[in-house]
């Protein structure tokens, strides 16, 4: 039974991928609704929040946009390191993209949380005409790794909500408990808080 009122959770989200590919336009356009054609690079990593409406719950999710310059490689376990989620996004129109993106799929799977959810975002949806990724090419990769895929566009803002909605959904914290035994673990909870007080607050 649901208690009264809606439910909050505050979930951290990391996004991943090659320089150039688009995810601070992404975020841009699902935090403020904005696109700039001329982005500049992200140095390090930026924050921002924004909050999505899942039935009775509201995710707020914490993202961070991380750089994508291979000199800052070293710091993304920083910002993976306990994500609830994870976008892995790429460029249509750049094969060696996809390719880092797959290398950033393989790194989260051996170092971050097995109950992260992972989406591969296929970027510049809108460039058509210079795709170089077959859209078949990443679903078949993305089902067979376990992660769900979206063709987006920051510029015209195709499948940008949905993205992150999809996200919020797939939450574990957001799927029915099967029946939960003292092993069952909620996602996001922090070491010191018992399983039992997972419910209420």
């Amino acid at each position: 039974m649901a208690s009264s009122g809606n439910k909050n959770i505050n979930s951290k989200l990391v996004l991943l991928g090659d320089s150039g590919a688009g995810k601070s336009s992404l975020v841009l356009r699902f935090v403020k609704g904005q696109f700039i054609e001329f982005q500049e690079s992200t140095i390090g990593a930026a924050f921002f929040s924004q909050t999505v409406a899942v039935n009775d719950t509201t995710v707020k999710f914490e993202i961070w946009d991380t750089a994508g310059q291979e000199r800052y490689h070293s710091l993304a376990p920083m910002y993976y390191r306990g994500a609830a989620a994870a976008v892995i996004v790429y460029d249509i129109a750049n094969q060696e993209s996809f390719e880092r993106a797959k290398n950033w799929v393989r790194e989260l799977k051996a170092q971050g949380n097995s109950n992260t959810v992972m989406a591969l975002a296929g970027n510049k949806a809108d460039l058509i005409d210079a795709r170089k990724v077959p859209a078949e090419e990443a679903q078949t990769y993305a089902q067979e790794n376990g992660l769900f895929f979206m063709e987006t566009s920051a510029k015209t803002a195709t499948n940008v909500n949905e993205l992150f909605y999809e996200i919020a959904k797939r939450l574990p914290r957001l799927q029915p408990a099967p029946n939960p035994s003292g092993m069952f673990l909620v996602d996001n909870q922090r070491p010191s808080e018992k399983a039992t007080s997972a419910c209420c607050s």
